[in-house]
């Protein structure tokens, strides 16, 4: 069985971007919109990672498997400088929650084949997060386009 290496790169996954969203917050502050919903963004990925508590007791978690994986998110350490930081950090910000997306889904697949109704109720919750992480993400990006774009030197 390889849920327990998904299972694990979710959870990682999830840290991962729950510290990268408190890095963009803090590094954005002048931009108050960004500062706030980043940090309400990153307290639903330490719910996710509370829920997915019971599963890893359960199935376990094998980071050790996901050398097979090539590719791996490493997440958001320090924000940039310049006309484009924003747009270019929240675009980061933007692939993180894409990779969870699909790792939700397909352990979302995996509980659907094993009838696992209790990992079936935590991927609902947390791929309906997960979308609107994606949603909010790209309507923050639109909107800073065309200054970053257009206007900024």
């Amino acid at each position: 069985m390889k849920l327990p290496v998904y299972i694990g790169m979710l959870d990682e996954a999830e840290a991962t971007l729950a510290a990268s969203l408190r890095v963009v917050a803090e590094g954005h502050v002048d931009e108050p919109d960004v500062h706030l919903i980043l940090q309400t963004l990153a307290k639903k990925c330490d719910v996710h990672r509370e829920a997915l508590k019971p599963v890893i007791e359960r199935y376990g978690e094998d980071v050790e498997g996901e050398e097979e994986h090539r590719l791996t998110a490493n997440g958001v350490t320090e924000i940039r400088s310049g006309p484009l930081a924003l747009l270019l950090d929240l675009q980061d910000l933007y692939v993180l929650v894409h990779h969870i997306d699909v790792t939700w889904m397909l352990v979302g697949q995996a509980a659907q084949g094993d009838r696992d109704e209790e990992l079936q109720r935590i991927v609902k919750q947390c791929e309906g997060d997960t979308e609107l992480q994606i949603r909010w993400l790209k309507t923050r990006m639109k909107q800073a386009a065309p200054q970053a774009l257009l206007v900024a030197e």
